[in-house]
């Protein structure tokens, strides 16, 4: 994650949390991440790690893409970092009953990523293009080879692997319901409804 990038990811955090009334201490609690790494997280000097976002999103109650940068159409699109997954945002799109978050990502081999659960009525479609996954629900995730496609409830516990040992690249598209991801920001804050409906 480049220095302006993880700058604007702060920036947004910072916004969100002051303006759901959130001291710094309380969001850190709420998302179970040190005092210090949300600091650094909002003055741009740590560089967050997708683990860390969904956290702090999910205490939010808004989808992860609102956190993130918008994608720059002219430059190299920024990749954040989880324990196994790393993830581009290429796109965010509303039809009359969700919206969603289009991601491109890679799954390391040899490491499991557990995601918490996200919001309620969340999903996430998994389509592999190379390699092949271990994924969904943990205590039923599918094995999806390249050129197929999954979809689990992301409300639960959900874990991304791979399956063979090789690195896997796939999209991911995580839906929101409209009812559950509306959220209305004053102009104030920078964010446009587009980013967080």
């Amino acid at each position: 994650m480049t220095k302006p990038f993880a700058v604007e990811v702060g920036r947004r955090v910072r916004t969100l949390r002051r303006l759901y009334g959130l001291s710094l201490s309380e969001l850190a609690q709420r998302a179970s991440i040190g005092k210090a790494t949300l600091s650094g997280l909002e003055t741009g000097t740590r560089n967050p790690t997708l683990e860390t976002l969904y956290a702090i999103s999910t205490q939010l109650r808004i989808p992860l893409a609102v956190l993130l940068a918008d994608p720059d159409p002219a430059g190299r699109p920024e990749e954040v970092h989880g324990t196994a997954v790393s993830a581009t945002l290429l796109e965010t799109f509303t039809d009359h009953e969700a919206t969603s978050e289009l991601y491109r990502i890679r799954i390391r081999p040899g490491i499991t990523q557990v995601s918490p659960p996200h919001q309620r009525g969340v999903t996430e479609h998994l389509t592999v293009f190379s390699g092949s996954a271990r994924v969904g629900p943990a205590r039923r995730p599918v094995v999806v080879p390249a050129g197929g496609h999954a979809h689990w409830p992301a409300d639960v516990p959900h874990i991304y692997t791979t399956a063979n040992g090789d690195e896997v690249h796939a999209s991911l598209t995580i839906r929101h319901r409209l009812c559950e991801a509306a959220v209305t920001f004053p102009r104030a804050t920078g964010l446009s409804r587009q980013e967080v409906s």
